[in-house]
């Protein structure tokens, strides 16, 4: 009797060989109902994978895949052309993928990885909180590249690369009060954010709070998600809303570099001037916001260096030389022309 090949088990069920594939790897996106009749067709017919054929297509495979939250980031643009420089000199090819505001990178990962046969998953951007059992369903090696995890067991099991982003917060405002500034506003993300831009606010609040001054809720401005995340739209709505309610501050720190150069235009819209009237700080060291007029000062982050360490990472995994690991990058404070010292 001929063995009974998958080919053989989607013509009877009259569906695709790839259907079936879904159904044995357990897909989620498979009808409940098709997936038993296809389940129940491979039991009455004995039909056994040929595992060694999957394994060695796997083994062949040679894709890494970078999902990105954030695309249009210049941050990002930067790192992405390193992370192909650097697989490309392992032989490798990327796959790269757009991931929407939206949507899970988790879910996405995993349904990429069973169509490709990737050897290897980067995340980049994007607010983290996937939990360690979601986490667990990716098969691959993964890197978490500008984000960290929060829970002690999953910077154990896992690999990330960042910088400090409560540490690195802290220094913008420690510069802000270290120039005479007291009355320090903030332009950070979305209240429902439970990664990069929480940390950052955090250091805020430790900085302030090291200095014995009281955070003021009124000084505190959330991003709009209905403008898009980190643009320069947000921090000019923003900006506009502190001005329109005579917020008292001398300075504002910007979780972004855009949404920094946002800020500065809702100032100058409104007949004041940076520094003269307020002084303003970013985050990210964007070169945006080096050419900007005036100059941004600004928390700049190691990206090309960060981008490298990633993929070496990877690779390592990769190679069964390393399990999971947390890589933290120093940022460095470059001053400009923002920012007047007040004392």
């Amino acid at each position: 009797m001929e063995r009974v090949t998958i080919k053989d088990i989607a013509r009877m069920c009259g569906v695709g060989v790839s259907t079936v594939s879904r159904a044995m790897n357990n897909h989620p996106d498979i009808n409940p109902e098709t997936k038993h009749m296809i389940m129940e067709t491979i039991r009455l017919h004995n039909y056994i994978p040929n595992n060694s054929a999957r394994n060695l297509k796997r083994t062949a495979s040679k894709e890494i895949a970078v999902l990105v939250k954030g695309i249009s980031n210049p941050l990002f643009l930067r790192m992405i052309k390193v992370f192909e420089e650097e697989i490309q000199k392992e032989k490798y090819s990327l796959v790269l993928q757009h991931v929407d505001e939206w949507q899970d990178e988790v879910d996405e990962a995993i349904k990429l990885e069973k169509e490709k046969r990737l050897r290897g998953i980067v995340f980049l951007g994007g607010q983290f909180t996937h939990s360690i059992s979601k986490l667990d369903q990716i098969s691959v090696p993964f890197v978490l590249s500008t984000i960290d995890l929060e829970s002690e067991e999953g910077k154990k099991r896992y690999a990330t690369v960042s910088v400090d982003d409560i540490r690195e917060s802290e220094k913008v405002v420690e510069y802000l009060i270290s120039k005479g500034h007291e009355k320090i506003a903030i332009i950070t993300s979305a209240r429902e954010d439970e990664s990069i831009g929480r940390l950052r606010l955090e250091g805020y609040y430790r900085a302030l709070k090291r200095h014995g001054m009281e955070p003021n809720p009124s000084l505190v401005k959330y991003m709009h998600p209905e403008l898009g995340s980190y643009t320069m739209e947000n921090g000019y709505a923003l900006t506009k809303e502190l001005l329109e309610e005579n917020a008292d501050f001398t300075a504002l720190y910007v979780i972004s570099d855009r949404m920094a150069i946002g800020a500065c235009k809702a100032i100058f819209d409104s007949g004041k001037t940076v520094p003269g009237d307020y002084s303003v700080v970013g985050f990210d060291g964007l070169e945006l916001a080096q050419f900007y007029n005036p100059s941004i000062t600004t928390l700049r982050q190691p990206m090309e260096e960060m981008a490298k360490a990633t993929i070496h990472m990877l690779f390592e995994m990769i190679h069964k030389k390393a399990g999971g690991q947390r890589m933290l990058f120093e940022g460095k404070l470059i001053e400009a022309q923002s920012v007047r010292d007040i004392h």
